[in-house]
């Protein structure tokens, strides 16, 4: 999803604040000691506070290992909640260090906001739901159907879009919190309510009687989401690249949290450099030789991460798709650490 109508805005914003920021995020992030990430505002799966407080999902599985990366303790990390209005300007300002809500990566966003996407750490598409009592098998007999969808969005330009290829006509029901939207659909407001199919699959968990829903087959449109940072600060945007790809690269190598310990061990010399045993890579990215061990030890690999918050050991039970690694079949391929 993406919030178009605050790009002009966006872009006055950066050139007021770009000179501040470049080149000062990891010095500003060391001296305050945490990393502050931007997320979702609650979406089981991605980034959502148990009842105890605390948040959990993949994009804040991300942010904890930002956090191992720099400070070699996955701890030192807070969240800022925020809804797609919010979510570039908070970046742009300074408000957050990363932007690790699920966002799509596109053009746009890399060229006009001032930003940049460190990676993909999803890989999505975007689809439609709807009561299985309203008798429908595809997008396609939806003509006239009102639809509920949030402002400023990629989605909601991919919602206009597909109607209008296959010369359909809808109502769009425009909310802007996600939390109003998903009550406004339960409610009977709108017939539909359109999102990123992972988005769809999580919060028909959260509905009363989540089989009388149905995620139709239809895919309006590629969503690959993942972490963005300010440009201008290449050892920060680097240092999330990177942290993402060594989750990767650790899950291909078949290091997890649970014998990364026996895995220093290894001859493998591509594990060597990825663990620290080899030494450079960190001081590369002016950090701990051990910033990968780190983040495996306390995070894991992103295969661990993905079941833990969206596969088979999660409430979502998704299967990983093109989210698995390219050995696979999927298109999850980290870069070598070298």
């Amino acid at each position: 999803m993406k919030a178009m109508k605050l790009a002009v805005a966006g872009v006055a914003l950066f050139a007021a604040t770009s000179a501040a920021h470049a080149g000062a995020t990891f010095d500003a992030v060391k001296k305050k000691g945490f990393v502050q990430c931007g997320v979702s505002t609650g979406i089981p799966g991605f980034s959502l506070a148990d009842s105890k407080g605390q948040w959990q999902g993949l994009d804040v599985d991300l942010c904890r290992a930002i956090a191992a990366t720099v400070f070699n303790d996955a701890t030192k990390f807070k969240v800022t909640p925020l809804n797609t209005q919010q979510r570039f300007t908070a970046l742009q300002s300074g408000e957050i260090d990363v932007l690790t809500r699920n966002t799509t990566v596109t053009l746009t966003r890399d060229t006009t906001l001032g930003l940049v996407g460190a990676g993909v750490n999803y890989y999505d598409s975007q689809g439609v739901m709807v009561k299985k009592d309203l008798g429908v098998k595809s997008a396609k007999e939806l003509g006239g159907a009102t639809v509920c969808v949030q402002p400023g969005t990629t989605t909601e330009l991919n919602l206009a879009d597909w109607f209008r290829g296959n010369k359909l006509e809808f109502k769009p029901v425009v909310i802007d919190k996600y939390d109003e939207i998903v009550r406004a659909f339960s409610a009977g407001r709108c017939d539909a309510f359109t999102t990123d199919k992972s988005q769809l699959a999580s919060t028909r968990t959260t509905l009363e009687n989540p089989d009388s829903f149905v995620i139709l087959p239809e895919d309006f449109s590629k969503e690959p989401l993942g972490p963005m940072v300010r440009q201008g600060d290449e050892q920060w945007f680097n240092i999330v690249r990177w942290t993402l790809n060594a989750m990767l690269e650790a899950e291909e190598y078949g290091i997890t949290s649970k014998n990364v310990d026996e895995q220093v061990k290894s001859p493998n010399p591509n594990v060597q450099r990825i663990l620290g045993t080899t030494p450079g890579m960190g001081k590369n990215l002016g950090v701990d030789d051990k910033w990968a061990y780190n983040i495996l030890k306390s995070v894991g690999n992103y295969g661990e991460s993905f079941e833990r918050n969206l596969g088979s050991a999660s409430a979502m039970k998704l299967e990983r798709g093109l989210n698995r690694p390219w050995k696979d079949g999927g298109l999850m391929y980290g870069w070598p650490v070298r």
